[in-house]
């Protein structure tokens, strides 16, 4: 019997340990566009799941971008029925009337999609071929950002995606494994074009910045960024946690929050604490940004008498009498 390829064997093991986490037995879906990284994790998860006892299907989403989407799309659901994968989706999105540029636009309507199609088909996870290069990727760019801890902590290993979990099982696998490992199981990934697009920041950061950092620092580099993102992400879960039990203890009884005990918590506690009671009063989480934060820490630590700070979605948040209380400009009738 011929050895297994190592890159093939890494893949599974990474994806063996996310399966074996789930707390629920339903089945897994792959998100698979084709490319190496999904393909490798499709393969790899049509191996390990049925040995586990668990169904796993997939599912492709087509943004109808490229010329020939459809075609592909065609076949990779050709090949999930081949490699034993089931129930097996091809789904198409329209991201013309979606705000925002093409790769958000895109990035939005996939994975409502993916939500959608988890949902209906009762999985216990949605899994995503992101790789340890993507991780790197989403930590440079979070720097160029000026984000913060969250962004700096990057993409999550799992997080709720809808009724599923949105589980990552590749973060600690580089890109070129997965590339080695579609080609030690004879398997064509496609290549999107939009990878090597200079027009989006991501495919710049892929092609250009990254492969500088290599040569001047070596190619450990890659998994210095992506430790830490897991470092600050560890750090970042345990300060939420301060500021959910810090947010129940400067509640008011009419909603607001109270400015004294505000100001006593620690900076990093407190601008959590607010960023989450924002977005209780209904601002959204792709608008609400540190801009906004800011203004609502200038209300408890920087009170001059001033006016409202102002909210995604017209929420104005004034102090009064020793808290903070919003205002909604479109009351319910």
């Amino acid at each position: 019997m011929a050895a297994l390829a190592p890159p093939v064997a890494a893949i599974r093991r990474a994806v063996r340990r996310a399966l074996t986490t789930l707390p629920d037995a339903g089945p897994v879906l792959v998100a698979c566009s084709g490319g190496a990284d999904s393909l490798a994790l499709a393969a790899a998860t049509a191996f390990v799941a049925p040995r586990l006892g668990r169904p796993a299907g997939l599912v492709t989403v087509d943004h109808g971008l490229q010329e020939g989407s459809a075609r592909r799309a065609t076949a990779m659901v050709d090949w999930a029925h081949t490699a034993g994968l089931a129930p097996v989706e091809a789904i198409r999105v329209d991201v013309s009337e979606r705000p925002g540029g093409p790769e958000a636009a895109a990035r939005e309507a996939r994975y409502q999609a993916l939500t959608e199609a988890a949902d209906r088909l009762g999985a216990a996870a949605l899994l995503t071929g992101h790789t340890r290069d993507d991780q790197a990727e989403t930590v440079l760019l979070a720097l160029a950002r000026g984000a913060g801890p969250r962004g700096l902590a990057g993409m999550p290993t799992r997080r709720w995606l809808g009724e599923a979990l949105l589980l990552r099982p590749l973060l600690e696998v580089s890109r070129e494994q997965t590339r080695a490992a579609c080609t030690a199981l004879g398997l064509a990934p496609w290549t999107d074009p939009h990878n090597t697009d200079p027009a989006y920041a991501r495919a710049r950061v892929r092609s250009e910045v990254l492969p500088a950092l290599v040569r001047a620092l070596g190619p450990g580099v890659l998994d210095n960024l992506a430790r830490t993102a897991r470092l600050v992400a560890a750090d970042t879960a345990a300060l939420d946690e301060q500021a959910t039990v810090a947010l129940d203890g400067v509640r008011h009884p009419d909603g607001g929050l109270c400015v004294g005990g505000l100001a006593g918590l620690a900076p990093a506690v407190r601008g959590r604490v607010l960023h989450v009671w924002a977005r209780e009063l209904g601002a959204r989480p792709g608008a609400l940004s540190h801009r906004h934060v800011d203004a609502l820490e200038a209300l408890v630590t920087g009170w001059r008498g001033q006016g409202a700070a102002y909210l995604p979605g017209g929420l104005q948040v004034f102090r009064r009498a020793g808290r903070l209380t919003v205002v909604d400009p479109c009351p319910p009738a």
